[in-house]
């Protein structure tokens, strides 16, 4: 029996983080069929947010971050282009410098020293008090994703238990509009 031996290739694929803006009619059914595009097809949503953005027009902003090959990504947003509902789709990752927020509602609970370490920790990420009672705080928090999960990683330390995130609001730099 002649085996061969084929050298085994090495491919390297890279996985790229995008933010997608998918500008929609608002109307019924929308956000499922765009959901439904990406779960058809196995693709993550790492961060979803939709909100009306041009009330007299009904128009919707679905902002997206996903992750994928470079082939995914341009297939994820070919697909989305099909949507009727669909008006345009605007990648803010190749747009350029992007800003990106994210809203957290923190509750931490604790007494004594935990409870002043997590007013200092508040403080110095310039997280706002929005409730307090003798054994607990919520703290409201907008930065970067990473900003709110190192917040939330050091609020673990002195007594977290509850976390709301809203997901990532994106908007270009500069003049242009989506």
């Amino acid at each position: 029996m002649n085996t061969s031996h084929y050298p085994s290739a090495t491919y390297a694929v890279t996985i790229e983080r995008r933010t997608l803006a998918v500008i929609v009619d608002n109307e019924p059914g929308v956000l499922a069929r765009v959901i439904g595009l990406f779960s058809a097809r196995g693709y993550n949503i790492e961060s979803l947010t939709v909100s009306e953005t041009e009330h007299d027009k009904h128009i919707s902003r679905i902002t997206i971050v996903t992750a994928g090959t470079p082939q995914i990504l341009e297939q994820i947003k070919h697909q989305l282009d099909r949507l009727v509902p669909v008006h345009r789709i605007v990648d803010l990752t190749q747009e350029g410098d992007t800003l990106e927020r994210e809203l957290a509602l923190v509750k931490v609970r604790g007494t004594g020293e935990k409870r002043l370490e997590s007013m200092r920790l508040a403080q110095a990420f310039g997280a706002k008090m929005v409730d307090a009672t003798l054994e607990s705080f919520v703290f409201e928090l907008t930065g970067t994703s990473d900003e709110v999960e190192r917040f939330i990683r050091l609020m673990a330390s002195v007594g977290l238990t509850e976390v709301a995130r809203t997901g990532i609001a994106a908007l270009a730099r500069g003049a242009a509009g989506v």
